[in-house]
């Protein structure tokens, strides 16, 4: 299986002195935690550009490319923007440098796409992106989590469909794609020891997996990025809607939801820089809201 000990390892940072615990279940109060986070201006404040609503021009990073890319196809998807609160949709560390912003979208047959960039300066950038499909459609989540740690000049890149299921049948049917891009980019079929996921659950046999020199990988990064959309938008477009698995799919959204809430390596990085009060709202409210038992998935 290919696997993700480094990019899990990346992201055990310290949680440094949180304010307190959240209140019982997800009430944690939306208004900014002193001495945590400091919550800016919606991203959605420019409404000339509904479908690039992370983009800020005094901040540019290696990954901004790959979130223009993302826009571009979510404007020619005829996207729109989902509502994201503020508090959670930008904020800005005052424990070190960092400033977090966060998006989301539906789109025909993508019930949310949602988007997340972490600037950090030359220490850290991260570009998250995870779609989930209508739940009319058995095909696998995409799922992409890149890293750079510029002062090393590391790169660590994790791009996958994310299978609802593991047998061979749903393999066959919606993997080709994938299995395709691994054998092109041999660079990203690293095969390591999985640490914080179980490989069998939610991740397919064929993810996209690198770790090395953001010098040496950067080209290779992009191509496999783009190539990456464009088949995973060839499954989408060839996906048949099927009322009659909606019960199916959900609990199965559901699962993936509670397990990667249980089993995020992020949580402890956003601790680290908004802290725990912020970082656990944001991963129930903003990452995986469908692990709320009484969320209904649209």
């Amino acid at each position: 299986k290919m696997v993700m000990k480094a990019w899990s390892q990346c992201f055990k940072q310290p949680v440094v002195s949180p304010a307190g615990r959240p209140a019982d279940g997800l009430e944690i109060s939306p208004a900014p935690i002193q001495g945590e986070v400091i919550s800016l201006r919606s991203p959605w404040r420019n409404p000339g550009l509904p479908w690039k609503p992370c983009l800020d021009p005094w901040t540019r990073g290696m990954f901004t490319p790959f979130l223009d890319r993302l826009a571009d196809e979510v404007q020619a998807r005829s996207g729109v923007p989902l509502p994201v609160p503020e508090e959670l949709a930008e904020c800005r560390s005052t424990r070190k440098e960092g400033v977090i912003r966060s998006c989301s979208w539906s789109l025909p047959g993508i019930r949310r796409l949602r988007a997340t960039r972490l600037d950090a300066g030359n220490v850290l950038q991260v570009f998250n992106a995870v779609a989930f499909p209508e739940t009319d459609r058995q095909q696998p989540l995409l799922g992409i989590d890149l890293l750079q740690f510029g002062l090393r000049d590391k790169l660590v890149a994790v791009m996958d469909f994310q299978p609802l299921r593991q047998d061979p049948d749903y393999l066959e049917r919606y993997m080709g794609g994938l299995q395709a891009l691994q054998q092109r980019f041999p660079a990203f079929a690293m095969g390591e020891e999985m640490r914080s996921y179980d490989a069998n659950r939610y991740f397919s046999p064929w993810l996209l997996f690198a770790r090395g020199p953001a010098t040496d990988l950067k080209e290779s990064l992009w191509n496999a990025f783009e190539l990456l959309l464009s088949a995973y938008w060839t499954l989408h477009d060839a996906e048949q809607p099927d009322p009659r698995q909606q019960a199916e799919v959900e609990a199965l959204q559901r699962d993936y939801a509670r397990y990667s809430v249980q089993k995020d390596p992020a949580h402890g990085l956003f601790a680290s820089y908004f802290g725990k009060r912020w970082a656990d709202r944001f991963l129930n409210e903003f990452l995986f809201p469908e692990s709320i038992p009484t969320r209904t998935i649209p």
